[in-house]
């Protein structure tokens, strides 16, 4: 305990049911300047998952890095650099989005076109024969 001696009104003590001694309480103002406005997505999650598939030229780490600062800025309470962040997020999200079932699906069509090849070029090709192999071979030996 301090040795400090505190003085009350006569008519207000502590722990007593006093009211006079009472102020009337002050307002308060909050700002509330964005209230029609709905904030911002910053897209984290897409962008987590672009990055995590590692896709070409980094463009979902790209997304990352812009979603966090578009995060960052809607706590800080700037939502025209929040806007801005998350435009560019959402765009770095779509190009790694596009690239990551663009290659799988360019992929599939070139097995796709090999094996209609492979099978109208010397009658039915036989992927798993005894001979498969070689077959497979002589194709490309020509």
């Amino acid at each position: 305990m301090d040795n400090a001696t505190y003085s009350y009104m006569n008519d207000c003590t502590p722990l007593t049911n006093c009211k006079s001694g009472r102020k009337a309480g002050g307002s308060t103002v909050v700002n509330m300047s964005h209230v029609g406005k709905k904030p911002p997505n910053d897209y984290l999650i897409w962008s987590l998952c672009n990055t995590l598939y590692v896709n070409f030229c980094c463009l979902g780490f790209m997304a990352l890095i812009y979603s966090i600062k578009a995060r960052d800025q809607k706590t800080l309470g700037d939502m025209r650099a929040a806007q801005e962040c998350s435009d560019k997020a959402k765009w770095y999200n779509i190009l790694a989005s596009g690239w990551n079932l663009l290659i799988p699906l360019l992929l599939l069509g070139l097995l796709v076109l090999l094996v209609v090849h492979l099978g109208s070029s010397e009658g039915t090709f036989d992927f798993f024969g005894e001979d498969g192999f070689q077959s497979f071979m002589k194709l490309f030996s020509r």
